[in-house]
């Protein structure tokens, strides 16, 4: 029985997989795993990056889809959150103290697990916050990734109370005088399926709520100032035309035109200065793609499968 990985009932854990912590900067315990492909022939291997206070088994679904197309999987919890080291002491804030820490993690996953312990050539896939640590590190990533898919990136901070001038305004002065490690609202209880924002889809929804009763100490609440003033400089920056312009591995950008975090405009506007990239629309779906319903999940993989690892299938899929 495997001691890192948490299974639920209806959300078991993948076959033919090893874990393992690695050493993230300043010497956080990151926790990880890698998923092989059975095929004899592995097509290559999926770093897949999570969104905010995500966790492993919330991607045990699609993990399983791309294994079955041939494609080993290597993916792990992000600092502060998951089964990973947490960065206060009250292990429900979600805390940063600088987004390059993201950043330094995804590279030394990659040098000590996935280049050695993996399978050639290696991809992308990144959903919301895991797709803007790998637009801001992407510049550095030419000669490692060959194709990334991001889905739903984190460009924007919509749907509310305060816009979002207002909410980098605030964070930043928090952090200024020292309070990064607060929170601007107290953790909100469970989230209801009806008007939720991340998914149509009651059984996904509920499986993932599932996960985070069972396994309270995978979760995560609100957000620090910090992390706030962190990720929307993070935001300014990749979203800068001088920082696309670097980018040269040929990018996919899933867009969910219902998702009220990022909003649609956003992710069409970023994509027309996105030389390397080109944009989907997923029509109806909400924020969490990879938990959406069927019928927009599909759309979702099925694209992932044309362009990754690339093939006669991409130029149909793509309309090229």
């Amino acid at each position: 029985m495997d001691e890192l990985l948490f299974a639920t009932p209806d959300n078991p854990v993948p076959d033919n997989h090893f874990t393992g912590f690695f050493e993230g900067r300043g010497g956080v315990k990151i926790r990880y795993a890698v998923f092989r492909s059975a095929a004899r022939e592995a097509k290559g291997t999926v770093v897949l990056l999570q969104g905010r206070s995500e966790q492993i088994e919330k991607y045990f679904e699609t993990i399983n889809e791309l294994t079955a197309r041939g494609l080993w999987v290597a993916t792990f919890d992000w600092r502060g959150q998951g089964g990973s080291g947490r960065m206060l002491g009250d292990p429900l804030r979600g805390h940063v103290v600088r987004f390059s820490d993201y950043e330094a993690d995804l590279g030394q996953f990659l040098e000590q697990v996935v280049l050695p312990d993996t399978r050639l050539p290696f991809f992308i896939v990144a959903h919301s916050m895991g797709a803007l640590v790998a637009l801001s590190q992407a510049p550095e990533l030419e000669s490692r990734i060959d194709r990334m898919v991001l889905a739903a990136p984190f460009l924007a901070l919509a749907g509310q109370v305060m816009s979002q001038r207002k909410i980098t305004m605030i964070a930043n002065t928090a952090s200024l005088f020292q309070l990064g490690g607060r929170t601007f609202r107290k953790h909100p209880p469970a989230q209801p399926f009806e008007g939720n924002a991340l998914s149509s889809d009651r059984r996904r929804f509920e499986r993932n709520m599932a996960i985070c009763n069972a396994f309270p100490d995978l979760t995560l609440g609100q957000p620090t100032a910090r992390w706030l003033k962190e990720s929307l400089s993070a935001i300014a920056r990749v979203s800068r035309q001088e920082h696309l312009t670097r980018i040269r591995i040929p990018t996919l950008v899933l867009c969910p035109t219902l998702d009220p975090i990022v909003p649609r405009s956003t992710l069409n506007a970023f994509a027309r200065k996105f030389r390397a990239g080109r944009l989907i629309e997923i029509d109806g779906a909400r924020h969490e793609l990879f938990s959406e319903a069927d019928r927009y999940r599909a759309q979702a993989m099925a694209a992932i499968e044309a362009f990754i690892p690339g093939s006669q299938a991409e130029q149909t899929a793509l309309g090229a």
